[in-house]
C-alpha cells in the first residue's frame, strides 16, 4: 500500500510541476527560443489532465474497502467527505477566477461530484460514461459555439459572472469544462480499482498506454499535414479539429490526455516500489502531499511577486524566463515540503481541508 501511495505522490508532484510551467508561459510570456518553447510545450494540456485523473485515483483508494466490503456506513461517510471537499475547492476556486482566470480548482470541484454520482458502479460502467462523454462532447459544439463568450485575444470570458455564461463556461468552453473533463476523473477512478500492487498490471498498462499516446500522436501530425496539403490556414484550422490541443478538448486530445496521464502514473507507481528510499522519490512524494498548497500558492505567490514588481511587463517576458521562473519556484516548493514535513503531518491548506470536512 505504501509503495502505491508514494509512487502516486511521485506523479501528483511532477504535475504540479508541469502545471506551474504550463501556467507561468500563459502569464509571463512564451516568445523565445524554439528549443525551450518545445520542450515546455510537452506539459500544455497534459499536466493538468494528469492531475485529474490522480484525483479520481485518490476518491477509488479512498473509497474501496468500503465498497469491497459492503460497508454502507463507511462508504456513506466516505461520500459526505468527497462532498464537502469537492464543494470547498470549488469556493476556492472561484475565489480567485479573477486573478486567474483559468484555475482548474473549481471545475475540478464539480468532476468530484460527478464522480461520487458514480462511487458504486462497476469498472465496465465507470469506463462507458467517460468514453460516453467523451464522444458525446463535439456533438454538443453543433449546438453550442465555443468561441461565445471567449476574447482569445486576451484569453477574457466576458460574461463568466453571468449565470448563463457562467454556466456554459463551466459546463462547455471553459479552459477545463465539466464536459468532458470528468472523464479524466472517471477513468482515473476505474484505474483506482485496479490491481496496483501488481507489477504485471502496471506494466501491461505502461505499454498499452505508451503505444496508444505515440500512435495518437503520429496519426495526428500525420492526418494534419496531409489534409491541409502545406496550407497554414488549413492546418491551424485543423489542429483545433483532429489535434492533440487541448482547447477545444475533442476526442483526439482527451484520449492523448489519458494515455499520457495513465503512463505517467503507472510509472511512478513503479519507480516509488522499486525505490521508496531514493532521495529524489522521497522528495517529490513529500511535495505531491502538499499538492493544494503548492497549487494555490503558484498562482498567489508566484504569479503575484512577478506582477507586482512590473506589472506592465506581463505577458512580455520570454519563454526563458517564463521556464526558467517556474522551475525556480519548483524547487523552493520541494524543499519547503520537505521541511514542512519534518514538523507537521500535512500542508498548511491540506490541514485546514481536513479540519473543514471533518
Amino acid at each position: 500500500m505504501n509503495s502505491r501511495i508514494i509512487g502516486i505522490d511521485v506523479a501528483r508532484a511532477l504535475s504540479i510541476v508541469g502545471m506551474v510551467i504550463v501556467n507561468f508561459k500563459v502569464v509571463f510570456g512564451e516568445e523565445g527560443k524554439n528549443l525551450i518553447k518545445l520542450l515546455a510545450s510537452v506539459f500544455d494540456g497534459k499536466a493538468s489532465a494528469t492531475f485529474v485523473v490522480l484525483a479520481g485515483v485518490g476518491i477509488a483508494l479512498s473509497t474501496n474497502s468500503a465498497i469491497r466490503n459492503n460497508d454502507l456506513s463507511r462508504l456513506r461517510m466516505a461520500q459526505i467527505k468527497i462532498t464537502k471537499r469537492a464543494l470547498l475547492l470549488f469556493i476556492i476556486g472561484l475565489s480567485y477566477v479573477v486573478i486567474w482566470p483559468a484555475d482548474i480548482l473549481h471545475f475540478y470541484g464539480i468532476y468530484m461530484l460527478f464522480t461520487v454520482l458514480l462511487i458504486r458502479s462497476a469498472p465496465q460502467h465507470i469506463l462507458m460514461w467517460a468514453a460516453a462523454v467523451i464522444l458525446i462532447y463535439p456533438f454538443l459544439l453543433y449546438w453550442f459555439d465555443y468561441e461565445t463568450g471567449w476574447n482569445f485575444d486576451t484569453l477574457e470570458y466576458l460574461d463568466f459572472w453571468k449565470f448563463d455564461g457562467f454556466l456554459r463556461n463551466l459546463f462547455i468552453n471553459g479552459f477545463h469544462p465539466v464536459l468532458p473533463w470528468v472523464s479524466f476523473m472517471l477513468v482515473g477512478f476505474w484505474y483506482g480499482k485496479q490491481d496496483l500492487k501488481s507489477d504485471q498490471f502496471l506494466k501491461k498498462v505502461i505499454w498499452v498506454s505508451s503505444l496508444v499516446f505515440i500512435g495518437v500522436q503520429f496519426l495526428s501530425y500525420l492526418s494534419i499535414r496531409f489534409l491541409s496539403n502545406g496550407n497554414e490556414e488549413t492546418q491551424s484550422d485543423l489542429s483545433e479539429i483532429i489535434g492533440t490541443n487541448p482547447m477545444p478538448p475533442l476526442p483526439i486530445y482527451m484520449i492523448n490526455g489519458i494515455a499520457i496521464a495513465i503512463l505517467v502514473i503507472s510509472l511512478c507507481i513503479l519507480i516509488g516500489k522499486r525505490y521508496a528510499t531514493n532521495k529524489v522519490v522521497v522528495a517529490l512524494k513529500n511535495t505531491g502531499q502538499l499538492s493544494l498548497t503548492f497549487y494555490v500558492a503558484h498562482v498567489v505567490l508566484g504569479m503575484g511577486i512577478i506582477e507586482a514588481v512590473n506589472p506592465s511587463k506581463m505577458g512580455a517576458y520570454t519563454v526563458e524566463f517564463s521556464v526558467g521562473y517556474a522551475l525556480i519556484f519548483s524547487l523552493l516548493c520541494i524543499v519547503f515540503a520537505n521541511l514542512w514535513l519534518n514538523y507537521k503531518n500535512h500542508g498548511p491548506l491540506e490541514w485546514i481541508m481536513k479540519l473543514m470536512i471533518k
